[in-house]
């Protein structure tokens, strides 16, 4: 009981500087605050974003505003097809002077890393954030070194029917804890826009509203969000529906499953909540697991798609009551 109040009112603090992150970043994007506190949620889950949309709709910008927002260290990387694994990960190099080989590290050593356009980059160097994502270190030349905590990962791409674009393989889609998109804002929105970014770029004057020490006290906070029994099993439930769905040849990982129970944890405590609930789960489970299904080529041909099939299976596995 004690730790529960203890828990109560460290959300309670959480709420606080969770919306003031928000509002900064919203200072700058307008019309798009679901996408913004979804990229939030991802962030204090300790997973990381992709943001799939058209060109010119803010993705980079999302992404810029989240690592400005925050007092850490951020690094950008623009993939281009001649981007190699080296200026990812970094690269052992001889220093003349010394006599020795020194690591020199790559872009992906900090906080947030601002991945743009990741598609765009060759299946071989898009495999180089594989280990940085999953175990958060790097292998260089049999050396392991650690990344900075905290550490996420967002990237944009464009739709991979796009010319120029590779798409990305189902080990790293899996390794993203949502996909989101940010779609066109709305007429008010488009007109606020206009006039806000009309003479100067708004993002050049963002300032950091938290630091890295409460962006990991806000983690800690989530990891103690309860979660019912109950609710455990939910996400099993779904899994299993997923891996025996007559429309998916690749269902939810365990991995999937682990990622449902931190964002739900994270987006109950961002609304000032100590527990979670079956709507936290309904609400994220399409940016948390539309990209990692995949269709049998029947159900492609037929013209169904992830989004329609989850839809489906969400309305078919029983939710939890809490009556027993």
């Amino acid at each position: 009981m004690v730790k529960q109040r203890a828990v109560a009112r460290g959300t309670a603090t959480f709420g606080r500087a969770f919306e003031s992150v928000a509002q900064n970043i919203e200072s700058v994007i307008q019309g798009n605050a679901e996408a913004i506190r979804l990229a939030l949620v991802c962030l204090i889950a300790e997973g990381h974003l992709l943001i799939e949309d058209v060109p010119g709709v803010g993705k980079t910008t999302l992404a810029k505003a989240l690592a400005l927002s925050l007092n850490c260290e951020w690094h950008r990387i623009q993939f281009t097809p001649d981007l190699l694994p080296s200026d990812v990960t970094g690269v052992t190099v001889y220093n003349r002077n010394k006599s020795t080989f020194e690591f020199r590290p790559g872009g992906v050593f900090a906080n947030v890393v601002l991945g743009d356009e990741i598609n765009r980059a060759s299946p071989k160097t898009q495999s180089s954030l594989l280990e940085a994502m999953e175990e958060r270190q790097v292998t260089v030349d049999a050396t392991t070194y650690r990344l900075p905590n905290p550490f996420m990962v967002i990237a944009t791409q464009n739709p991979i029917e796009h010319e120029g674009t590779y798409p990305l393989p189902d080990s790293q889609l899996d390794r993203f804890l949502m996909r989101i998109a940010m779609g066109y804002p709305d007429r008010d929105a488009e007109i606020t826009m206009l006039d806000t970014h009309g003479g100067f770029n708004p993002i050049d004057d963002l300032g950091a509203v938290a630091s890295a020490a409460d962006i990991q006290r806000m983690v800690d906070i989530a990891r103690e969000v309860h979660m019912a029994p109950s609710l455990k099993g939910y996400i099993v439930d779904i899994a299993e529906a997923t891996r025996e769905h007559s429309g998916l040849a690749l269902g939810m990982s365990p991995r999937a499953s682990l990622s449902m129970q931190r964002v739900a944890r994270a987006r109950a405590a961002s609304l000032g909540r100590d527990y979670v609930v079956p709507d936290d789960l309904k609400e994220l489970a399409k940016p948390v697991l539309e990209h990692r299904l995949t269709l049998t080529p029947e159900a492609a041909l037929a013209g169904s798609d992830t989004g329609e099939v989850l839809d489906d299976i969400l309305a078919r596995v029983p939710v939890p009551t809490g009556r027993g």
